[in-house]
């Protein structure tokens, strides 16, 4: 298991509500979070075999925009 994690364009609990399904729902997720404190408001997911590319995608699906972040 690794954590890869995304710059987001996820700025509320609003936000964070619309991308839950569609992160709840991918069975190769196995948790993820996203802190709504930092300003680049960083997703953090827990996946065995997902890319940043491929979430980035799914983000893409609800209308919102992930960076891979480095480290």
């Amino acid at each position: 298991m690794h954590t890869i994690k995304l710059k987001t364009d996820i700025n509320c609990g609003g936000c964070k509500a619309k991308v839950k399904p569609i992160l709840d729902d991918e069975p190769a997720i196995e948790n993820w979070e996203v802190d709504l404190e930092h300003a680049d408001r960083i997703l953090s997911v827990e996946t065995d075999s997902l890319t940043a590319e491929e979430i980035s995608e799914l983000l893409g699906l609800v209308g919102y925009n992930g960076t891979a972040v480095e480290g």
